[in-house]
């Protein structure tokens, strides 16, 4: 959870550099989707996190990747991108489907996969070819193994209801650090262009 807050003011700040904007412009209604999907996992909960107790885990997003607005502006975007991406195929498997209200979680995943198409146009925006790497190494590496972490939880857990909960709960705060940095940059980016 430390990990996202660090990420997140990370793209804030580098989002805003001398130019005064992020290198793309997401909609209003990219920031709408994000807070419908939070909705939306938070009515797929089947079972009190209560029960689950035995099955709380840190899944340690790793912090000291993104402390002190070391991200450029690719990498914050690549990172964000990477959570969503990832987030999108955790959801989009078998098992998921086994484990969630079908309904629900088809309307989870097509907000997943329209906020991922909002930040596809955006990483075509900020990354050049020297960019083409971010995705391979450091902070959206790192994404990428917390995200394994989560997948080998599953499995160890066997899939249980219990460990679904525990990860449907992780990535509503992934998810909800998100919506926020979002609205703040909405905010911050309409600010700047009042006269």
């Amino acid at each position: 959870m430390a990990f996202v807050l660090s990420l997140l003011m990370a793209l804030l700040l580098v989002s805003y550099g001398p130019g005064g904007s992020l290198g793309c412009d997401l909609s209003q209604n990219h920031v709408l989707i994000g807070r419908k999907n939070l909705r939306l996992l938070g009515q797929m909960r089947r079972i009190s996190p209560r029960f689950c107790l035995q099955d709380r885990k840190d899944f340690a997003f790793p912090q000291e990747m993104v402390e002190g607005g070391q991200l450029q502006e690719a990498q914050a975007i690549s990172v964000l991108h990477e959570m969503l991406q990832q987030s999108f195929n955790l959801f989009h498997t078998e098992r998921a489907s086994a484990a969630w209200d079908t309904t629900l979680l088809e309307q989870l995943r097509t907000g997943l996969h329209q906020q991922l198409d909002d930040l596809e146009a955006c990483l075509g925006q900020v990354m050049g070819e020297e960019d083409s790497a971010l995705g391979r190494r450091g902070p959206t590496l790192a994404v990428k193994r917390y995200f394994q972490g989560i997948h080998v939880y599953l499995k160890e857990k066997e899939y249980s209801d219990c460990a679904w909960e525990t990860v449907r709960v992780e990535i509503m705060r992934s998810l909800s650090s998100s919506v926020s940095l979002q609205e703040r940059l909405r905010m911050m980016d309409g600010d700047l262009s009042s006269p």
